[in-house]
């Protein structure tokens, strides 16, 4: 009897060890998660993207008239001064080469500009005996008139006929000179390439410099044939140095004139400083590298530092540009990595006593770093940072050991 007893005491004491063995077994345990607090402290927002530099005033020297540009000396760095440098020198064009028919119509028109100079010349001639016979006629007339043997009104006739004969030479001296310069321009017509005269210094447009500074870009190099109005030259004082940042039009309505930029990413150790001048009134749109088309707004941006600290920097280079468009001093804040989405608000996973409790919270600004705090949350309560799909509302968790 006694044995039956013991024997089913210690059964019972087997079974008991074993639930109780598979009840610790399957126990969930705690999820070990990263922890962050919310604390207070300044805060910034900024938006950023890629910039570039430019020379504030970049002027075009371009060609004054059409000629043969002669081989520019300048190279790109070179300082120039105003109405002093020369930049590029223009010689007059060299005649064209003649097809066959332009050339077989060019001598036509010779020989018949000769046929007309001819001609004009016999008019002359003609004129000329005219006039020769209208005076000798008038000197006969004076001298009859004296003698009271001819009219006055008869006088007047002659002299009139003289006249007549004077201006009809001063007529056929015109033509003839007429004639001579149009065989004189089919002449010219004819002129083949490297047969005119030499160029005399007289002839050679000289380009000089609109103002002071250095050259930026050599447009037009080699000696070529160039058409008033070619951009030979940019030049520009490095100096006056901006950046041109091209933001999208959602960030460039939070940008105003006056807001502190930090540029970085430009090749120096330590980032510069700088602030809003200007955002342009006018947006582009811009194909991104996706193949989406963006309307992006131009935001400029001077220099706060000494021109020591980026003198470096030259026309065309590339910055990574943050502007700021709102700071706090005292925020309660939290770290971005702490927030997600539940029913369409913003929420957190706060731990108390070990578990986590989910937390609905307003959000204003946010900087994609830290995020900051209306309602919802105190300062110096723990969060969890990064909540996994295990996490959820009353589950215990611990701190993550490293």
């Amino acid at each position: 009897m006694r044995a039956n007893l013991l024997r089913r005491l210690v059964i019972i004491g087997l079974l008991a060890g074993l639930g109780l063995f598979f009840a610790y077994a399957f126990l969930p345990e705690p999820v070990p998660v990263d922890l962050t607090r919310v604390t207070r402290g300044p805060l910034e927002v900024y938006v950023r993207d890629e910039g570039y530099t430019r020379v504030r005033d970049v002027f075009v020297v371009s060609a004054p008239v059409t000629g043969y540009l002669l081989r520019v000396e300048n190279e790109v760095g070179d300082n120039v001064t105003a109405g002093e440098s020369e930049l590029a020198q223009l010689l007059p064009t060299h005649p064209q080469f003649l097809d066959e028919r332009t050339r077989n119509q060019a001598a036509a028109a010779v020989r018949s500009a000769e046929s007309a100079l001819e001609l004009a010349r016999a008019e002359l001639r003609d004129a000329r005996a005219q006039l020769n016979f209208a005076q000798a006629d008038a000197r006969r007339a004076r001298a009859l008139i004296k003698k009271d043997h001819i009219s006055r009104v008869e006088l007047e006739r002659i002299e009139l006929a003289l006249d007549s004969a004077e201006a009809a030479v001063d007529t056929a001296e015109a033509a003839e000179n007429v004639r001579r310069s149009e065989l004189e321009s089919a002449r010219a017509a004819l002129i083949e390439p490297r047969q005119g005269k030499p160029v005399s210094p007289e002839d050679i447009v000289r380009v000089k410099a609109p103002v002071s500074g250095r050259v930026l870009q050599v447009r037009q190099e080699s000696e070529n044939v160039v058409n008033a109005g070619t951009p030979l030259l940019e030049i520009g004082n490095p100096a006056q140095l901006e950046i041109v940042v091209d933001l999208l039009s959602r960030d460039a309505v939070q940008v105003e004139a006056g807001d502190y930029v930090r540029m970085t990413s430009w090749g120096g150790a330590k980032p510069l400083n700088g602030k809003v001048r200007l955002v342009e009134p006018f947006g582009f749109t811009k194909i991104s590298a996706l193949g989406i088309e963006e309307q992006r707004v131009n935001v400029i941006i001077d220099f706060t530092d000494p021109r020591e600290s980026w003198q470096r920097l030259g026309h065309g280079y590339r910055v990574d540009a943050a502007v700021r468009i709102w700071r706090g001093e005292d925020i309660l804040q939290v770290p971005t990595g702490a927030l997600f989405r539940y029913q369409g608000e913003w929420a957190v996973f706060r731990v108390i006593n070990d578990r986590a409790e989910r937390v609905v919270v307003a959000i204003g600004h946010n900087n994609g770093q830290q995020a900051q705090v209306l309602d919802g949350l105190s300062e110096g309560e723990t969060l969890v940072l990064h909540p996994s799909e295990r996490i959820e509302d009353g589950v215990e968790v611990e701190a993550r050991h490293l």
